[in-house]
């Protein structure tokens, strides 16, 4: 990438990625935990430094019991696997799935809390339809293995899927799944068990299939010009948007549109092979990094609002065994020491929120005066630049329920208006100085009081 662009977005890539430890843990950021590796950390280790984080839910693979017993009584969420070698038995034989729930589920729940379990990794799109075909059987059973331990209401049954099984994602409103009665006997059982839809979107593979500058940014959740859905006049400013509401439309032309996402898989490596495209520290941390950042704002999506899916990174750990090119062993949030491979924010603290500062600061700073009025966004601001605004505010712990649907000031539903509120509420919720209402010049304070019918904008400390 040419280095002009790195430069021209760098203060904005530091601007998006700021954001305090939350105090708190969030129950929609989860992360998986691979083990394809010969150099990971005792279980007892990883399970001290998943709570000292705000990561609420692991997803395994399979069905580790030194991990599963590690996590006893933290509070965190388990996903556990059933493996594709499994599916045969498990659709064949009743006895089977009971005793594979037995062994996995009913030995240790509830100390450890294992909330869901995936039968199979990304079945459907196998060139093998046989063992498709023997994915809802095989479900069932385990089901019907769960019920019988009465834990059916509390254990979910699901199947994890790549994104390949959508036949169209572009535009996001003509999302739609391919794979036929496949998929449809999938979604039946979902819809009838209220299981959740599992699905690995990564923006990462579509900007290595389409390296320009400008899908870059489209991915990173960096100021772009937008890609503009025809069908429904809405402009999608990142890829991650673009992917979910396409799954959402393809559940809702399916006729299940009630079914949950979860998104079981999303990263970026930060290293790989010289002739692999993106894979770098500083992609993978302002993937990461801006991604947590729109979780924790709960904008949703357009097709989504005022709602964050409940999101897998990828991964807690590199697994050095792993086939293929670097970028494979190379997606690890955390080092085997334990250490951060970069920093995304997700430390557990109780320090104040970091506040947005210039990038240029005078050589002889004076304390910024303490400013009364409305925080706003200057004239002239672009979508992209608003949104990041936005989702940085809402990131920050301030209650956006009001910019949410239902709430005082939804209306009218625009990027700008939802951002000039959130601005001035973090303003507000501030020292109030001038540089709370910086935002990398693009907002100023004013005397002119914004509010209108019932959508009341705060003045003075809140």
């Amino acid at each position: 990438m040419a280095s002009d662009y790195h430069t021209n977005y760098a203060i904005i890539f530091f601007f998006l990625l700021v954001s305090f430890h939350s105090a708190n843990s969030e129950s929609f950021i989860g992360v998986n935990y691979g083990q394809v590796a010969d150099n990971l950390p005792p279980a007892d280790a990883t399970a001290k430094l998943l709570q000292s984080t705000s990561i609420e839910k692991v997803r395994l693979y399979g069905a580790d019991p030194a991990i599963i017993k590690a996590l006893a009584n933290t509070g965190i969420g388990i996903v556990i696997g059933a493996s594709n070698g499994d599916i045969p038995a498990l659709a064949s034989d009743p006895n089977f799935a009971g005793n594979w729930v037995n062994s996995n589920v009913l030995a240790f729940y509830p100390a450890s809390k294992i909330i869901v379990v995936t039968v199979g990794n990304e079945v459907v799109t196998l060139p093998d339809q046989n063992l498709a075909s023997q994915l809802v059987p095989a479900m069932q059973n385990v089901q019907n293995a769960l019920n019988a331990a009465s834990l059916g209401g509390k254990i979910k049954v699901s199947t994890v899927h790549s994104m390949a099984v959508l036949s169209q994602s572009e535009p996001p409103s003509a999302g739609a799944f391919g794979y036929g009665d496949t998929m449809k006997g999938l979604l039946q059982f979902l819809s009838t068990n209220g299981a959740p839809l599992m699905i690995n979107p990564y923006p990462f593979f579509a900007y290595r299939d389409d390296p320009r500058p400008e899908t870059k940014a489209f991915c990173l959740f960096q100021p772009n010009a937008g890609r503009l859905d025809s069908n429904t006049g809405i402009k999608y400013m990142n890829m991650w948007d673009a992917q979910v509401d396409a799954i959402h439309s393809a559940l809702k032309a399916s006729g299940f549109k009630d079914v949950e996402i979860v998104v079981a898989e999303t990263g970026w490596p930060y290293k790989g092979d010289s002739n692999e495209v993106g894979t770098n520290l500083e992609n993978a941390k302002a993937y990461n990094g801006n991604l947590i950042n729109r979780l924790r704002s709960k904008v949703g999506t357009p097709l989504m609002p005022g709602k964050s899916v409940d999101t897998y990174i990828f991964a807690l750990y590199d697994e050095d065994l792993k086939p293929g090119p670097a970028s494979e062993r190379s997606f690890g949030l955390f080092k085997p020491d334990l250490s951060a491979t970069y920093d995304v924010n997700l430390a557990k603290t109780t320090q104040t929120p970091t506040r947005p500062t210039n990038p240029a600061p005078t050589t002889n700073p004076v304390p910024s005066p303490v400013l009364a009025g409305w925080c706003l966004p200057r004239p002239g601001i672009s979508d992209a630049q608003l949104q990041a605004n936005l989702d940085y505010a809402c990131g920050q712990g301030i209650d956006c329920g009001p910019i949410q649907p239902g709430g005082a000031c939804f209306e009218p539903a625009t990027v700008a208006s939802h951002a000039a509120y959130a601005m001035n509420l973090f303003y507000q919720s501030s020292s109030r100085n001038s540089g709370d209402c910086d935002f990398m010049q693009t907002a100023a304070v004013t005397s002119t009081n914004p509010s209108y019918g019932s959508c009341v904008y705060p003045v003075g400390s809140t």
